[in-house]
């Protein structure tokens, strides 16, 4: 180690004392670099001193406190010194060159003082350093070479050798350094070489490197920028001595040619351009273009016609706005570029505007002519047709010549009229095109034969209609135009026979309305059906026809027929006699009565107009069975007249009467009474009575047969239950309706004359109409039809009573 050599100094200085001063006193030198760590070796004085290590404890041996004393620690049981803390030279000892730290180590036994010198070594632990990072200096561009410029000095705290050695300066064509020591201090300058140019170069940075002699070294730099500071030395200069530029024709004011360039290298008002145009230039181009002073822009100021002039030349200066200002000048070529200007021409030929919606495919319709002013690629035509139209265009053997043909079939009534656009595009850049319309139109055939609005039609006519009335009206529809849509109707007549209904109607050619010759009577003609044709007027004329299906309704133009009492004469009066002990409920008679209408037209009611006691006599409204409200008495006369009103319910009603005379008899008279009639009357009905005992024989075997079958379907089939009257008709033609209502747990159909559709009917409203309970499945049901009107019609010339 460095601090041996010392030691062995010290080892002599200590002999030469013991020498002179026997023992009393000795010095030691050590030696240590900063900045070593903590516990780090510095010497081992008890060695040194030539003391036993093993009395070191025992004599005391220590340090004498003092300053910086905390920088060394002694270890007592082996005697060395080493370091206490991390030692920093530079601030211990700033600004000395040699750092000692002076100790005093005590021994004791006998006492003894020693003196220990520690020399800190510097090592080199700092960088030089400027006072700034930056150092900014601006320097004319007409400074002379030699000038000097000082800089900032680079500090170093590390001394001797390690402290700052060495300016150097980066490499460049224009700046070097000069060192000058002043006391110990290197001061840098910074020499000019060369004269500057700002328009070369307007800003320098220099990198200065201030290094220590250190090993290794260490250095610090310094940034230096110089701004060169201009004068007016540079004239401008444009970027090129002739400008050559291609503007298109037809270009629209305002458009920009060209933007020149003139520099000056110079800056500030030095370098400050101003254009102008020569002072010899034509009067046409400052017509035609306009110059920016400023910019140097040349814009489009009027009207650029290749046909008018293919070539201009600007002449141009630029000068500058120093005190003395330098100029340049330049020339501008501006060649005008033909341009496709010019549309596509489209010239139609039109062979006919119309044509038949039957035409074949492949039908020429026009001739398209296309022509484009223009020459090579811009006058270079195609042309093409709108989409999703039946047509096309086919080229023709000659050049932009085309035909307009059909491609599919036409359909007039789909499509009346195309708009077809033609449009023809020429291959300049960019493109033009230009588009023209032609509207055909598509003439009708007679293709469409006239269709009904409907099919079957279902007329519902009210009888009683008026003769000669329009009844109803038919109506077709032809798509087709004029006289291939214009529609006349006929009926399909029959054979003319007496079952032709077709004879009694009339219908209108021109509008469909169907008119009826006579009047329907309902109660003679229920429904019918005729045929109506209708037929254009094309050629060859088209047809089609409909069913005309006819339903009469009924009308309330029937008035009640009293079928009893019937007299001899034929007015509606009858007399009855009763014993005068009956008791009260006693059925005297039943006036009977027949509506030819239906529903409510022919649903009777019964009412007592006039009569001698209210108290003795009821009338059932709904069956029109006379009864005694309670039994005779001596006081009673012996014969009463009764009115009876029978009336039907139609809107407006139709009403008969019948009168029945009642005779009050004792009980033996009334029996031979009836006695003596039956014996006067049996002689002159006998062949009737035989046939009466037929028919109601044959209507009890088949009312018996019904039984049996409506009980078996009711034990076999499942009942199905509602709640509402339920109509269904059952439009046969016959005088028979049926009419089905539910009862509590029971159904029951009635059975009666017919009804019409929609007709209801009220359960009791006929005398005539036998109720049966109804069973039904899904199979059907069983209608049964009894008109006992006609049955007693003929019983009551029989004086027979069929109660039902």
């Amino acid at each position: 180690m460095g601090y041996r050599g010392q030691r062995r100094r010290v080892n002599c200085w200590w002999i030469l004392l013991l020498c002179f001063e026997e023992g009393i006193l000795a010095q030691l030198r050590y030696s240590v670099p900063e900045e070593v760590q903590v516990g780090s070796t510095v010497g081992n004085v008890a060695k040194d001193l030539g003391l036993d290590t093993s009395t070191l404890t025992d004599r005391r041996f220590r340090l004498v406190s003092g300053p910086n004393h905390a920088l060394f620690q002694l270890n007592q049981n082996n005697g060395v010194l080493y370091v206490g803390e991390i030692m920093d030279r530079e601030e211990i000892c700033d600004g000395i060159k040699v750092c000692s730290i002076n100790l005093k180590i005590v021994v004791e036994g006998p006492l003894e003082i020693h003196y220990v010198s520690v020399e800190i070594t510097d090592v080199n632990d700092h960088s030089p350093t400027f006072p700034e990072s930056e150092q900014r200096l601006e320097i004319a561009e007409h400074t002379p070479p030699g000038t000097r410029f000082q800089i900032h000095a680079a500090r170093d705290p590390d001394v001797g050798t390690q402290s700052v050695r060495l300016y150097k300066l980066n490499q460049n064509d224009f700046f070097e350094t000069d060192v000058r020591d002043s006391e110990g201090d290197k001061i840098p300058f910074l020499v000019l070489k060369k004269p500057l140019d700002r328009e070369q170069k307007a800003e320098h940075n220099l990198t200065l490197t201030a290094t220590d002699g250190g090993s290794p070294a260490k250095s610090g730099s310094l940034n230096i920028t110089i701004t060169v500071l201009d004068v007016n030395d540079n004239r401008p200069v444009f970027s090129k001595d002739t400008y050559s530029v291609s503007l298109d024709e037809n270009a629209p004011i305002g458009t920009l040619v060209i933007q020149l360039n003139a520099t000056d290298l110079d800056e500030g008002l030095n370098s400050a351009i101003e254009y102008t145009f020569g002072k010899t230039q034509k009067k046409k181009v400052q017509e035609t273009f306009e110059l920016d002073s400023v910019s140097g822009e040349i814009r489009v100021k009027g009207k650029v016609d290749f046909e008018d002039t293919e070539i201009y030349r600007l002449d141009l200066q630029a000068s500058d706005k120093g005190q003395l200002p330098w100029t340049a000048e330049s020339r501008v070529v501006i060649k005008i570029k033909d341009v496709n200007d010019n549309q596509p021409d489209i010239e139609v030929t039109s062979l006919s505007n119309v044509v038949p919606e039957d035409s074949k495919p492949g039908t020429v319709i026009s001739l398209i002519s296309v022509t484009d002013r223009d020459s090579g690629v811009n006058g270079k035509v195609i042309c093409k047709i709108s989409n999703n139209v039946p047509f096309d265009l086919t080229p023709s053997i000659e050049e932009n010549m085309y035909s307009l043909v059909t491609k599919g079939r036409l359909d007039r009534e789909t499509v009346s009229d195309y708009d077809i656009t033609i449009t023809a595009t020429d291959c300049g850049e960019p493109p033009l095109s230009s588009a023209k319309t032609l509207r055909v139109q598509v003439s009708d055939v007679n293709d469409n034969k006239p269709v009904f609005s409907q099919n079957p039609y279902e007329l519902y006519l009210v009888e009683n209609n008026t003769p000669g009335a329009s009844i109803f009206s038919v109506t077709a529809a032809d798509n087709d135009l004029n006289e291939n849509a214009a529609i006349t109707y006929h009926i399909v007549r029959g054979d003319g026979l007496q079952g032709d209904k077709t004879s009694f109607l009339n219908v209108n050619s021109e509008n469909g309305k169907i008119s009826a010759l006579k009047s329907f009577d309902f109660e003679k003609l229920k429904k019918f059906k005729f045929h109506v044709v209708a037929s254009d007027s094309g050629t060859p004329s088209l047809s089609s026809n409909v069913t005309v299906n006819v339903f009469i309704l009924d009308q309330n133009d029937n008035a009640p027929v009293i079928l009893y009492p019937v007299s001899s004469n034929g007015s509606a009066e009858g007399v009855e006699e009763i014993p005068r002990n009956v008791n009260a409920g006693h059925l005297v008679t039943k006036v009977r009565a027949y509506d030819a209408d239906i529903g409510y037209n022919g649903w009777l009611l019964f009412s007592l107009q006039e009569v001698t006691d209210h108290s003795l006599f009821g009338l059932d409204r709904y069956t029109g069975q006379i009864r005694t409200l309670r039994s005779f008495t001596e006081t009673d006369e012996a014969e009463h007249k009764l009115l009876i009103l029978v009336k039907d319910n139609g809107n407006v009603s139709l009403s008969a009467t019948a009168t029945v005379i009642v005779k009050v008899v004792e009980p033996k008279e009334a029996f031979a009474a009836s006695d003596v009639k039956s014996s006067t009357k049996a002689d002159e009905d006998s062949n009737v009575t035989f046939y009466l005992m037929i028919t109601v024989g044959s209507v009890s075997a088949l009312f018996l047969v019904s039984i049996i079958v409506l009980i078996s379907m009711q034990c076999s089939k499942s009942t199905d239950y509602t709640s509402k009257y339920l109509p269904e008709p059952n439009y046969d033609g016959t005088l028979c309706h049926s009419i089905q209502y539910r009862s509590g747990d029971k159904r029951y159909m009635l059975v009666g004359p017919r009804m019409s559709i929609g007709s209801t009917i009220v359960p009791g409203s006929h005398a005539n109409t036998l109720m049966l309970p109804d069973r039904r499945g899904t199979s059907g049901e069983v209608s049964l039809c009894f008109d006992f009107d006609v049955m007693h019609t003929l019983l009551t010339h029989k004086e027979l009573t069929l109660s039902s």
